[in-house]
């Protein structure tokens, strides 16, 4: 079996890091994810992005609104 060498790289430079997450560099900056050193730079693991990411809480909806399938199944006429 040939050994390949496609992989993602696990340490990121903010820029990357940044994208992975979705959000800016600013705002990644003052997010709570700690950095590694590599010699002279400054570099995210993605072990530590993917651990921020997964402790995130889920949006819940709001209980007092009613959700668009709801509104939709009153319109027409499936739920009284």
């Amino acid at each position: 079996m040939p050994l390949t060498k496609d992989f993602p790289p696990r340490l990121l430079p903010a820029p990357q890091a940044a994208h992975y997450l979705g959000v800016s560099e600013s705002k990644l900056r003052a997010l709570a994810i700690p950095r590694r050193e590599l010699d002279s730079k400054r570099v995210y693991d993605r072990n530590d992005l993917d651990a921020f990411a997964d402790d995130l809480p889920y949006e819940t909806p709001e209980t007092n609104e009613e959700s668009e399938c709801d509104a939709a199944n009153k319109a027409w006429g499936l739920v009284s």
